[in-house]
């Protein structure tokens, strides 16, 4: 469990940041803005919490909030540094997680007849931000993993939690008894 002393240490005044293998890179470097924004996922993911989410989702959001701290870890510790400094990393179990979550909150809703616009009660409009931040992150991880190795369950992850952010957000609509919002397509 790492210690934090001090919350600044003056060391990023000239534009770097470290990695979890010491490395320092550009603070705007595009692993930086994937864990940046995996970051910024997860403090969404707080938000829909502090607004009531439905108690059904509350234990899942907060694991899954745990699981982003681990990717954000998988992340800053390049895959050749991850021999020589073990840390924890998203794993197949994360994505296996996700689909059962996906697979029970989908057998309590209403099969889709059009589009979902961003809506309803205010806890599934945040989950709604939540999944459009975790698809730019998505982005920004397949761009990453196109110039340098990532861990194999990171991408399979995010496109799995942008996927269950949605039915999330339909599940807390029908508990909260608020219709979804549909798509116009003649608006």
């Amino acid at each position: 469990m790492p210690r934090i002393t001090k919350v600044y240490t003056r060391t990023g005044d000239d534009g770097t940041t470290a990695l979890g293998g010491g490395q320092r890179i550009p603070k705007d470097a595009l692993r930086i803005a994937v864990y940046g924004t995996v970051d910024e996922l997860n403090s969404h993911l707080g938000v829909a919490l502090a607004a009531g989410v439905d108690e059904a989702l509350a234990e899942d959001l907060l694991r899954i909030q745990n699981e982003l701290f681990h990717l954000g870890s998988d992340l800053c510790v390049l895959e050749e540094d991850k021999e020589r400094l073990p840390v924890p990393r998203v794993e197949q179990r994360h994505v296996e997680a996700l689909e059962e979550l996906i697979d029970r909150l989908s057998a309590e809703l209403e099969p889709l007849q059009n589009f979902v616009l961003p809506g309803g009660a205010a806890a599934a409009v945040q989950l709604h931000v939540a999944r459009t931040v975790c698809r730019r992150a998505e982005r920004q991880l397949v761009a990453l993993a196109a110039v340098e190795a990532v861990g194999e369950h990171t991408v399979p992850y995010l496109n799995r939690l942008s996927d269950g952010l949605f039915v999330m957000a339909r599940f807390e609509n029908k508990r909260k008894g608020v219709p979804d919002v549909l798509w116009d397509s003649r608006a």
